[in-house]
């Protein structure tokens, strides 16, 4: 059973009474941890199925569930759920009314009450929330190393600029020696850093802090995204993430048998990701004036020939469902090897240009010593 237009139309103008800040959806890659957590829903869907396999009630899968949760907030939550289906509400209403939930969670609960396959829409959401946390270790386990040792090095680096620099400064005053050019911008360095040093630490907090809230704005995530996709090899990664992220989206809603065009509408709204939002708005208008799905992919630099070629074949044996898991699948493994790679290519490279910095610091302050060495001797 799918969703009639008309229907969906009508609930989208309610959808907009609803606070944009509330879907968890909003954000691609969450640093920290708040209520109802996409590791909390990983792991709320996943049981939710298992009890509702078993035969066990809705009203009883949830109140065992909210027992379960070990934080407060998450238990008011469930709470607010379990007294909207007392009274009368239905499981994908109550959700929605809790405000920690997003439309894609919302239509395919709905879906799901309605065809009464509940239990497999919640084994597919934990399936959809499993995959997106696994994207997010990835991408941590492949930056969290080469991270550390940039930190370091940029440590290093100050320290040397703000301790080290100026003793040798001092012998060089005192000695009156004649400083080379190098020798003479490291030190001008050194100077500007501890004069400015704690404004420019203010200045970096409060750029990321600015970076937080401006990422809210459209013309921000325009000119972020845009440059990302231009870092070679990172942006071929990010690009790589986030198509992973609309093929398993698709892939699951196909499998809840909801229309084309609203499955395009949904994920516009999911993915958080401006080429990825803008090259859909247009696929959306180009299905309405009844193009196919494949014909209105071309054009767009986000979507690659396979990904175009295999939706073709998917449309002329109508395995969309099946053709959109398979390219889940192959983009969940090229990030994994990307990410992997990234690791091993950005270790060396750092090293490299952190050991640059420390040689020619040391060769700039050295220099001086050994003109100075040569007149006393």
């Amino acid at each position: 059973m799918s969703f009639r237009i008309d229907e969906i139309k009508v609930e989208g103008k309610r959808n907009k009474n609803k606070t944009p800040t509330t879907s968890i959806l909003k954000k691609e890659i969450v640093l920290f941890g708040n209520s109802f957590s996409n590791k909390v829903k990983e792991d709320f869907y996943t049981e939710l199925g298992v009890l509702l396999k078993a035969g066990v009630s809705l009203k009883e899968s949830l109140t065992l569930l909210r027992n379960a949760q070990k934080k407060n907030i998450n238990r008011e939550t469930l709470d607010n759920v379990i007294h909207q289906i007392v009274e009368g509400k239905g499981f994908s209403e109550a959700v929605w009314e809790a405000n920690h939930f997003s439309e894609y969670e919302y239509y395919s609960l709905k879906i799901g009450e309605e065809t009464g396959t509940l239990a497999k829409v919640s084994e597919q959401l934990s399936e959809y929330y499993f995959r997106k946390n696994e994207q997010r270790r990835n991408i941590i386990n492949a930056l969290t190393y080469p991270i550390i040792i940039l930190s370091t090095a940029i440590l290093v680096v100050i320290f040397m600029l703000q301790f080290v620099v100026p003793m040798f400064q001092d012998i060089f005053e005192q000695q009156n020696v004649e400083l080379p050019f190098i020798t003479q911008f490291i030190v001008d360095v050194s100077e500007r850093l501890q004069k400015y040093g704690w404004w420019v630490l203010l200045a970096i907090i409060f750029f990321f802090i600015g970076c937080i809230f401006l990422n809210k704005k459209l013309w921000f995530r325009k000119v972020k995204d845009k440059a990302l996709l231009k870092i070679p090899f990172l942006g071929d990664f990010y690009k790589t993430v986030y198509l992973s992220q609309f093929t398993q989206a698709v892939s699951l809603l196909m499998s809840s048998k909801v229309p084309m065009v609203h499955s395009i509408q949904l994920v516009k709204k999911m993915i958080n990701f401006y080429p990825l939002q803008k090259a859909l708005s247009q696929v959306e208008k180009d299905l309405l004036r009844g193009e196919s799905l494949s014909k209105s992919l071309k054009g767009h630099h986000i979507f690659d020939e396979k990904m175009i070629a295999l939706v073709k074949v998917a449309e002329e044996t109508n395995q969309n469902e099946f053709i959109f898991d398979r390219l889940n699948h192959q983009y969940n493994t090229q990030m994994q090897q990307k990410s992997k790679l990234l690791s091993t290519v950005m270790e060396p490279f750092i090293i490299l240009f952190v050991g640059i910095l420390v040689g020619v610091i040391l060769i700039a302050m050295y220099l001086p010593m050994f003109k100075l060495s040569s007149v006393l001797g």
